[in-house]
């Protein structure tokens, strides 16, 4: 290679506090401990999008081990101006086993205990957010015991 290729930077584009119910635990399954958390509301602030989480979506998460757990959310947000964004954001999550213990029991943990890292795909109608279908994104995840915050990054 003639010149090194630059460095991704990462560029906030919203942050997001997703309100959950209580988990429905599945049970175990020969690929982990199935659990199920319904979305049920929410909020997203800029500097790029704001609006709203609305009803209806889920985290379908799988607890592979008692430190790590994979996580699928599927939710729909809607922006001020009534566009409305599919998000599938999946990821990880890995303490150690007494932490986890916590948020399970819905204690609420320091998130600096915690890392809880997402790849999130957005797919929309609206012409004027096609740009959130052309880039790659991050997600950095904190879990409370009524709530998920979630701050999403474009790489660029």
């Amino acid at each position: 290679m003639t010149h090194p290729l630059p460095a991704p930077a990462l560029e906030r584009i919203a942050d997001c506090v997703v309100e959950v119910a209580a988990p429905m635990d599945i049970g175990q399954t020969p690929a982990g401990r199935r659990r199920l958390i319904p979305i049920t509301a929410g909020t997203m602030h800029g500097p790029l999008l704001f609006g709203h989480v609305l009803p209806g979506g889920a985290d379908f998460q799988l607890a592979t081990s008692d430190t790590q757990s994979f996580i699928q959310a599927r939710y729909i947000l809607q922006t001020r101006e009534g566009e409305q964004i599919f998000l599938e954001n999946t990821g990880m999550r890995v303490a150690a086993p007494e932490v986890i213990a916590r948020i399970n029991a819905g204690q609420e943990v320091d998130p600096a205990l915690v890392y809880f890292r997402t790849t999130p795909r957005f797919e929309t109608a609206s012409p004027r957010l096609r740009w959130l279908m052309e880039s790659v994104f991050v997600g950095s995840g904190a879990r409370y015991p009524d709530r998920v915050e979630v701050s999403f990054f474009r790489v660029t």
